[in-house]
C-alpha cells in the first residue's frame, strides 16, 4: 500500500519502532513518557538538570547512546540554564508541572496520530490521487504533505525532547531537527559572555516555548502543507521546465503592479499573498542553531514550519518550498542580535477549504556570497528561475500551460478588452517577432498576443531584500528579478519591503515609470541584461536604477525629481 511506502521512507528519521503494521514506543519508553506525564511529584523532573537527565535516558531506551548519535556536547547546560537560572520560578514551576506533562503525553500518542495520519492521507485535502502522506520529499521530485496541527505538536515535542535519530541525515542532505543545537549556542554564547548574541538565543527559547506552553493549554485543530516544487530541467509536459535566456528576452508578459513599503514586515502584510522565506538551501537555515535573520525568525514566531525540516532535503537551483497554513504564536521586536520575544500572537488569518490557515510561505534560497559574479548572465538566469520556481502555481498549470510552450507551437491572438496589464490583471503572452535595439525591445501593438486567464487566484506576492544582507546579493537587482519572476507566475501584484535599505530609496519611482511605459517582462529583462553586462565588464559601477534613469526625458526626470 501506498502509505506503508511513505512510511518506509520516512522511518529511519522518525524514533518510533514499526512491528508488522503498527507503530509503538518501546516500553521503556512508554513507562518513561508515562511518568513525564503525571508530573513532577512522580517522575521529580523539575529543573532542567534533570529534564535533561530524563532526555538521555529516553535517548538510551531509543538506542540513539551511541557515538555517531550523541547530542551537542553543551545542550545539558544550555537546559539548565534556561529552565533554572533564567525564567521566573513560577514559570518554571508552571513548565515543569503542566507543559512537560502535557508533552509526554503527546510523544505517547505520536504512533496513533501517525497510524490515524497514513489512513487518511492520500487523496486528502481535496487532491483526488494526490499523496499527502508523511514522507522524504526527495529532491527532484514534486509533492506536497499534509500534517494536521497536532501531528506536528507532536513531532516538535520530540524535536524538545531531542528523541529523532542523527544518523544518515546528512547523507540524505536533511537539516538538523533535534533542540540540542539550539540550547548548546544559548550555553555557548551565555558562558563567553557574548549578552547581546545570547540574549537573542535566549528569546528564540522563549518563541519555541510558548508555542508548547500555546498547544498544551489549547491544541489547534487545523492543517498545514508543505510541498516542494519543481521547474524540470528538461521539459516535462504538462509541467512547466526551467527556461533559459530566450524565454525571458521574448516574454511578451505584462509587469505586474508593484507596491513599495519602506516601512513594516513581510508577516504583517494584510493583502493574501504568497510570503517570501529568504531561505537557506536547507529549510530553516540556522533556526535550531545560532541563526537569526529573516528566515531563522520566521520558524521562531510560527514555529510549525520546523516540521518541515524533518522531510524536505536541501534545495537544488530548480527547487522551492511551498507551505501554506502554519499559525504564528508570538510577536517580536529586532533582528539579529535585538531579536526579542514581546509576547502571545493570536492568529487571525481564517482557515481555506482544505483547513488551512490562510498564510503561504515560500521558501527560496539566493546566492551565497556571489560577488560580481551575479551580474553574469549564468547567475541572473539562476535566480529569477529560482524566484520563479517559487512564485509559479504549479497546480494550475492548465492555465498556464502556454507560458512555458515553444513559440513556434502555438500563437494565439486575442483581442483584450482590458484597462492594460498595470491594474493588477494577471495576464500572460506570446510572441515571437520582437527586434532588440540598443539594449531596448520595439514591439508594435498588433504583434503583443495576449492570452487571459482565470481571475479567481488575486494572491500576490509579498518579499523584500531576498538575498541581500549576509548573502551579499545587490539589492536593485534582487528587486527587479522578483518583480520580474512575479510578472511572469502571472501573479496580479508584488508587494515589496526595502527595510530602509538606502539603494532601494528610487525604488517606488523607478517602477512606476516603467510601469506608466507599459513595459514587459523581456524589456525589462533585456534592459536588466544589458546593465548587468557592463557592470561585469566594468563599463559601469552605478546601480541598475541610476543607470537607468539617465535615459529618461528631461520631463520624465522631472516627474521622478531626479537631479
Amino acid at each position: 500500500m501506498e502509505d506503508r511506502v511513505d512510511l518506509e521512507s520516512i522511518l529511519p528519521y522518525l524514533p518510533v519502532m514499526v512491528r508488522s503494521t503498527s507503530l509503538f514506543w518501546p516500553s521503556q519508553v512508554v513507562e518513561a513518557l508515562k511518568a513525564l506525564s503525571r508530573g513532577p511529584h512522580h517522575s521529580r523532573v523539575d529543573t532542567g538538570e534533570v529534564l535533561f537527565l530524563a532526555i538521555s535516558d529516553l535517548r538510551q531506551s531509543l538506542s540513539l547512546s551511541h557515538s555517531s548519535e550523541r547530542l551537542a556536547s553543551s545542550a545539558p547546560d544550555g537546559y539548565a540554564l534556561f529552565f533554572d537560572d533564567l525564567i521566573f520560578r513560577a514559570d518554571a514551576a508552571k513548565w515543569f508541572g503542566d507543559v512537560v506533562p502535557g508533552l509526554a503525553n503527546l510523544i505517547l500518542r505520536l504512533p496513533s496520530l501517525l497510524e490515524a495520519h497514513y489512513q487518511n492521507s492520500d487523496g486528502s485535502g481535496g487532491r483526488e490521487g494526490v499523496k499527502t502522506g508523511l514522507r522524504v520529499l526527495e529532491s527532484q521530485e514534486p509533492g506536497i504533505v499534509f500534517l494536521s496541527q497536532e501531528l506536528i505538536g507532536a513531532l516538535l515535542a520530540c524535536s524538545f525532547f531531542c528523541l529523532f535519530p542523527i544518523t544518515n541525515r546528512g547523507l540524505k542532505h536533511l537539516p538538523t531537527i533535534n533542540f540540542d543545537h539550539l540550547f548548546a549556542w544559548y550555553s555557548c554564547f551565555f558562558r563567553s559572555l557574548y549578552e547581546s548574541y545570547s540574549e537573542k538565543q535566549e528569546n528564540k527559547i522563549k518563541c519555541i516555548t510558548h508555542y508548547f506552553e500555546r498547544i498544551c493549554s489549547c491544541m489547534p485543530v487545523g492543517v498545514v502543507s508543505f510541498e516542494r516544487k519543481v521547474l524540470p530541467f528538461e521539459h516535462c509536459s504538462p509541467c512547466a521546465s526551467y527556461p533559459k535566456a530566450d524565454f525571458w528576452s521574448k516574454s511578451f508578459t505584462p509587469l505586474c503592479s508593484i507596491k513599495i513599503y519602506r516601512a513594516g514586515l513581510i508577516e504583517d502584510q494584510s493583502c493574501e499573498a504568497l510570503e517570501v522565506d529568504f531561505a537557506n538551501k536547507y529549510l530553516g537555515g540556522g533556526a535550531l542553531h545560532r541563526g537569526c535573520v529573516q528566515e531563522e525568525i520566521r520558524f521562531m514566531i510560527n514555529p510549525e514550519l520546523i516540521a518541515g525540516m524533518l522531510f524536505l532535503p536541501s534545495m537544488a537551483d530548480n527547487e522551492a518550498i511551498e507551505i501554506v497554513g502554519a499559525e504564528r504564536f508570538s510577536n517580536y521586536t529586532g533582528y539579529g542580535s535585538s531579536f526579542r520575544f514581546s509576547g502571545d500572537n493570536v492568529d487571525r488569518k481564517g482557515l481555506d477549504s482544505l483547513g488551512r490557515r490562510r498564510t503561504r510561505i515560500i521558501a527560496i534560497d539566493a546566492l551565497c556570497s556571489p560577488g560580481k559574479k551575479q551580474f553574469g548572465l549564468e547567475c541572473l538566469l539562476r535566480e529569477i528561475n529560482k524566484a520563479l520556481c517559487g512564485f509559479f502555481d504549479q497546480s494550475r498549470s492548465w492555465q498556464h500551460q502556454r507560458l512555458f510552450q515553444d513559440e513556434e507551437l502555438s500563437r494565439t491572438r486575442i483581442d483584450q478588452d482590458v484597462k492594460g496589464p498595470l491594474h493588477g490583471a494577471p495576464l500572460t503572452t506570446l510572441g515571437t517577432n520582437e527586434e532588440i535595439l540598443g539594449g531596448q525591445m520595439i514591439r508594435s501593438s498588433e504583434e503583443k498576443c495576449i492570452q487571459h486567464v482565470d481571475h479567481q487566484d488575486q494572491i500576490g506576492i509579498a518579499t523584500g531584500n531576498w538575498g541581500c544582507g549576509a548573502f551579499g546579493g545587490d539589492p536593485e537587482l534582487k528587486a527587479t528579478i522578483q518583480w520580474l519572476a512575479a510578472s511572469q507566475a502571472l501573479r496580479p501584484f508584488i508587494s515589496y519591503y526595502t527595510f530602509g535599505v538606502g539603494a532601494l530609496d528610487t525604488l517606488d519611482q523607478v517602477t512606476q515609470w516603467i510601469l506608466s511605459h507599459e513595459w514587459t517582462v523581456g524589456e525589462l529583462w533585456n534592459m536588466l541584461v544589458d546593465y548587468s553586462s557592463q557592470r561585469l565588464t566594468g563599463e559601469t559601477n552605478l546601480g541598475f536604477f541610476r543607470w537607468l534613469l539617465p535615459s529618461l526625458s528631461t520631463s520624465d526626470a522631472m516627474m521622478l525629481d531626479v537631479p
